[in-house]
């Protein structure tokens, strides 16, 4: 299933990822697909509004990994932009996270596919700069390998 959405503000954006986090289960994977500045951290700060998460969420690209628990459920926020070699996951227990009891996010997913989980849901965004500068086409796929 695939599912496209067009955002023509952050706040937008903000709202369609408030709404995942509104509607998240315990144990989803979302990948977060694209350009550097396109608004990833932005989706993911509403993510965690939607889970209940009042403080500040900021994209983890030296730590790799931010746990917040403070949520309704656990939100376990992966960036991966910086990982070297794909043993690197090991080291921050991604496991837990990927199979954990809370929802996973992972920012630059397509550098790790290979341990990804079968069943996901990858969100891709993308910027149109014919249609505005503040424009994301939001594409939403679930994926079942």
């Amino acid at each position: 299933m695939e599912k496209i959405y067009e955002s023509f503000s952050a706040d937008e954006t903000f709202m369609l990822g408030k709404s995942v986090g509104e509607n998240a289960k315990a144990g989803e994977v979302y990948t977060l697909i694209g350009d550097l500045g396109v608004g990833k951290t932005v989706f993911t700060q509403g993510v965690a509004a939607g889970l209940g998460i009042t403080g500040p969420v900021n994209s983890p690209t030296f730590t790799i990994l931010q746990v917040y628990d403070e949520g309704r459920l656990p939100f376990y926020h992966m960036d991966v932009y910086r990982i070297g070699d794909i043993e690197e996951m090991d080291e921050i227990g991604y496991e837990d996270c990927i199979y954990g009891e809370g929802l996973c996010l992972i920012e630059w997913a397509n550098l790790i596919e290979e341990i990804l989980p079968e069943k996901y849901v990858k969100v891709t965004i993308e910027k149109d700069l014919e249609k505005g500068f503040d424009f994301r086409r939001i594409t939403f796929k679930e994926i079942n390998n």
